[in-house]
């Protein structure tokens, strides 16, 4: 068998923001509306600084708005809401970003909830979550969208399709399984404590890892001809001090000799979530204002 088509993230996510730049034209042109993104910023962790300069970059490569809002790492939870409120607020801001993990001191969750859900283009707030559960539209958290045009652009096929889920996390896990019901694939959503795991997703035209295991999913637990998104990023230092390496929750080198397609890691799910984090502050922008998508 030959190895597997490799789905190529990289790619596809710059079709993507090609795509948002045109909306974001057309929605110039034709209603004089710039949709606006902000990210909001507690503290100095150094992966959140990178994330936030990347998002602000391809914000404004899309011609939209960025706004940034750097915050102390001190800064009390009265301090978040009132700068959320602000946001929410604001007519010029369609979406609102606030970067985690925020400082220990800081409720997440309560933060989280206090965003305008139409604004919420992390697509967290419980009642974004409602939306997609009910089927309603929402605002869809950006990874698994960008899991979905993956799928789409490997031709996998989902209607009848048994589709495995491995993570249950309210960021990926969760509306996964949701969007792949949509669907209409049959789904199961397994984790670190089912039962006989292997032979679980072995049954799986689709198999969607994001469950944090360093490739804990092996190459025969695939089902030959199936479909693979790996979510992981798993970072892991280099002990002679080199350059960290990030792999995957599945073993690719084994997966790809069995699987029908796959996502690298790194190249394949990753950068999906930003062109997808820019997908959902056109959508917002478009909503808020009665106007709708570009077709472009």
């Amino acid at each position: 068998m030959t190895d597997a088509q490799l789905i190529d993230g990289k790619a596809i996510a710059a079709d993507v923001r090609a795509t948002v730049a045109k909306q974001v034209a057309a929605l110039k042109d034709a209603h004089g509306l710039t949709p606006g993104l902000a990210v909001v910023l507690v503290g100095e962790d150094p992966a959140s600084q990178i994330y936030v300069r990347n998002k602000g970059k391809q914000t404004i490569a899309a011609g939209m708005q960025s706004f940034e809002f750097k915050l102390p790492a001190d800064t009390t939870q009265d301090d978040l809401l009132a700068q959320v409120a602000a946001l929410n607020a604001d007519p010029a801001v369609h979406g609102i970003l606030v970067q985690m993990p925020l400082p220990g001191h800081l409720d997440e969750n309560a933060v989280v909830n206090a965003i305008d859900p139409d604004k919420d283009v992390d697509g967290l707030h419980p009642v974004n979550a409602g939306r997609l559960s009910l089927g309603e539209d929402g605002l869809v958290p950006c990874t698994p969208r960008g899991c979905m045009i993956l799928l789409d652009r490997a031709g996998a096929k989902l209607e009848g399709a048994d589709a495995v889920v491995i993570g249950r996390s309210k960021l990926v896990g969760k509306p996964m399984a949701q969007l792949l019901l949509a669907a209409n694939a049959t789904v199961t959503v397994a984790h670190s404590r089912t039962k006989n795991l292997d032979e679980v997703c072995r049954r799986a035209d689709v198999l969607v890892a994001a469950v944090g295991r360093q490739e804990m999913v092996r190459g025969d637990w695939v089902k030959p001809g199936a479909t693979v998104i790996d979510v992981g990023m798993n970072r892991v230092d280099d002990p002679a001090g080199g350059k960290a390496k990030l792999y995957g929750d599945v073993a690719f080198d084994e997966a790809k000799q069995v699987a029908r397609a796959i996502t690298p890691v790194p190249g394949g799910v990753g950068p999906m979530t930003i062109a997808c984090l820019l997908l959902n502050t056109v959508t917002a922008a478009c909503r808020q204002t009665g106007i709708a998508v570009p077709s472009v």
